[in-house]
């Protein structure tokens, strides 16, 4: 396919720099904002921030996420309306999240979030693209697929993120571009609820959202990067998804755990400690110490593979909002998304994607200073801190003289000489919306929104290009960018032209072995060079994986059954559903509990068990009395697909039988039966 322009390209006229508070992705000026709005940050502070010119209605026929059917501005009357356009690669978009979320959470249903996904690239106008961004970054409020931008030109949005505040009588308040969200619309937003509250024009009761039924867990969630070394039969897996960081042998055994699976900022011994979403791992050339990106606590860690602790040594937990002055102590600098990082000697270079530079890390003296890159997003090669632009900067590999990173906001690859005062040179990439999918020479070839890099011994860079769903191989030296692996979008093993991965990002080589971390397949991927092939890798002693946050399960509520009092068996049930099996390499447990034991009251509470078979059945004694009871099972179960033996996953539901027990009826057992999901 020839390079191409995204859709969007007539809109972009030009770029703009916000500040850093008020960051955001490649803005471009061409449609003014709607009529009758103005930015909310430069309104003065006024008495009532009601509107006066009706917001117009969303244009008909896109595809809604999240609700049950498409939502209209008129069903929302009553109700402050928020709109977030934005896309999902973008980095400033990913940093407004937690705020849409606290907004949200403070406002309840008088505030309604619709997400407007607006794509940049040719991949983010695809459902499947945006259900995967909507569960990676666990948004549950509406969101619209604007693949042709219908709704970004109807209210004139001009950068991602956007946001068009709407009052509940449907009237445009104002619109703000970047981030900065929560203090600038908090007050606002209270203001408009107080001023509608008081007419008695609110609405309060909750929305009928949708949001998809959390499907089984794989044993990994969206797999952001790998490290691998072959001297001590080891592989690291960031598990962002799971927010921890995954000990294996490179056959896949899982060894240890790092992180408690639940977002947080602790340091502390491996069961105790918390990470955020973490994206990137570099493992130290003597491989005592593995380091990694906490992407969403803005902070550098470091776990001692030794004893397993893990220790903060860049960051604070806060999100940089002013760009640091000069060298400064690393535990006292706030970060911006650092997304993966390089340890060269005592050096440690991390991608600064927030930000859209390269910092270098002191391990030695704890110093950290920008090493590449104005933080103005753009593509322009020159001298590396005083004129060189980067976008989004994300993986990033290192030779003996030279940094290499991809730029998934240009679809780019870049270097630049690890000593002295060199310049950034771009390697593949023309520009901030130029992206493509084509081999060939460097500087004519293409990429689309790569996020990995890694280096083989020789010299030959391997390249996670995410939205081609591809592994891209690039020889520097002759300048010339070619296809390694992959074709379509989704899950195939076997030779490399017919493999099929969902958004690669992260690699690492070792072993004459290519790991791969199949990001939205859940899954690591290996590719051997040598012979062409790709397989998948089986992950064992998945005992170890504890689910991730147990408090939240999707519920089953089962058909009401009537049984006779009495001495009685309850008969359990589980199967895998056609072509799946269960799976021994899990402890699969079942837990039992009743709202009323005066009527029904298990003998047993607690079964667990590993098999390979399809299905496993178990009678539980159980008293029987006169009444209604509803008996609660909570499973976790392990399984996997037939033939496709590293494609396992976990189901945690919790399992509702409704139970009347009364003289008269002739079933004298209860049963509890539950067919897997298939995925």
């Amino acid at each position: 396919m020839a390079p191409r322009r995204s859709r969007i390209m007539a809109l972009c006229l030009a770029f703009l720099l916000l500040a850093v508070a008020g960051a955001a992705c490649n803005r471009g000026r061409s449609d003014p904002p709607l009529s009758g709005t103005t930015s909310v940050a430069e309104q003065a502070p006024r008495k009532s921030w009601a509107g006066s010119h009706p917001a117009p209605p969303f244009p008909a026929g896109l595809t809604w996420f999240n609700v049950q059917r498409p939502l209209t501005l008129e069903q929302l009357r009553g109700r402050i309306v928020l709109l977030d356009f934005w896309t999902a690669g973008c980095i400033n978009c990913q940093h407004i999240i937690p705020d849409l979320h606290r907004l949200e959470g403070e406002f309840g249903d008088t505030l309604v979030v619709i997400g407007v996904h607006s794509g940049k690239y040719a991949a983010e106008h695809e459902d499947d693209t945006i259900r995967q961004a909507i569960a990676r970054f666990g948004i549950t409020h509406p969101v619209i697929n604007d693949a042709d931008f219908q709704v970004w030109r109807t209210f004139g949005a001009r950068a991602w993120p956007t946001l068009v505040l709407i009052d509940p009588a449907g009237n445009l308040v104002g619109y703000h571009e970047g981030e900065g969200v929560y203090p600038l619309f908090q007050p606002i937003l209270a203001s408009l609820r107080d001023e509608f509250g008081a007419r008695g024009l609110l609405r309060s009761e909750p929305l009928p959202l949708a949001p998809g039924a959390p499907p089984a867990t794989a044993a990994l969630s969206y797999p952001a990067d790998v490290a691998a070394s072959e001297a001590l039969d080891r592989l690291y897996i960031a598990d962002a998804g799971n927010h921890r960081v995954i000990e294996a042998s490179r056959d896949g055994h899982i060894l240890r755990v790092f992180g408690t699976g639940e977002p947080g900022f602790a340091d502390g011994e491996a069961a105790e400690a918390a990470f955020r979403q973490p994206q990137g791992l570099a493992l130290s050339p003597d491989s005592a110490t593995l380091y990694v990106a906490d992407t969403r606590n803005h902070a550098v860690r470091a776990i001692d593979l030794a004893t397993g602790a893990v220790t903060t040594i860049a960051g604070t937990g806060r999100q940089l909002q002013q760009l640091p002055t000069g060298p400064a102590p690393a535990r006292q600098v706030d970060l911006a998304s650092p997304w993966d990082l390089v340890q060269v000697g005592q050096r440690l270079y991390i991608t600064m994607a927030g930000v859209h530079q390269v910092w270098l890390l002191d391990l030695a003296s704890g110093i950290m200073e920008v090493f590449a890159g104005t933080s103005r997003e753009g593509i322009d090669d020159g001298p590396r801190r005083a004129f060189a632009t980067l976008a989004q900067p994300s993986g990033i590999t290192a030779d003996s003289a030279n940094l290499y990173w991809v730029d998934p906001e240009s679809s780019s690859v870049r270097t630049v000489p690890l000593d002295g005062d060199g310049e950034v040179t771009t390697l593949v990439g023309t520009g901030l919306f130029d992206y493509g999918d084509t081999d060939g020479p460097a500087r004519q070839a293409s990429l689309q929104h790569p996020q990995g890099i890694t280096i083989a011994p020789g010299g030959a860079l391997y390249i996670g290009d995410t939205y081609n769903h591809r592994i891209r191989i690039l020889d520097a030296a002759a300048g010339v960018l070619g296809t390694a692996a992959g074709s379509d979008r989704g899950w195939a093993d076997g030779p490399a032209g017919q493999a099929r991965f969902n958004e690669p990002s992260g690699l690492a080589f070792a072993g004459g072995l290519l790991y791969i971390a199949d990001s939205a397949n859940h899954l690591v991927r290996i590719f051997e060079p040598a012979t062409g092939q790709v397989g998948t890798l089986a992950l064992s002693g998945l005992e170890l994986l504890r689910p991730a946050a147990p408090g939240i399960l999707s519920v089953v509520e089962l058909p009401a059954q009537e049984v006779a009092p009495g001495a009685a068996n309850l008969r359990v049930a589980i199967e895998a559903p056609p072509g799946y099996h269960l799976n021994a390499s899990g402890p699969s447990v079942i837990e039992f509990a009743t709202t009323n034991p005066a009527v029904l009251e298990p003998g047993e509470r607690r079964l667990q068990w590993q098999t390979d078979d399809p299905t496993v059945s178990f009678p539980v004694p159980v008293l029987l009395a006169p009444g209604e009871a509803a008996l609660t099972a909570t499973l976790s179960a392990y399984y996997c697909r037939e033939g496709q033996e590293a494609l396992c996953f976990i189901e945690r539901i919790e399992l509702r039988l409704p139970v009347t027990v009364r003289e008269g009826v002739s079933a004298a057992e209860p049963a509890l039966a539950y067919t897997l999901p298939t995925r």
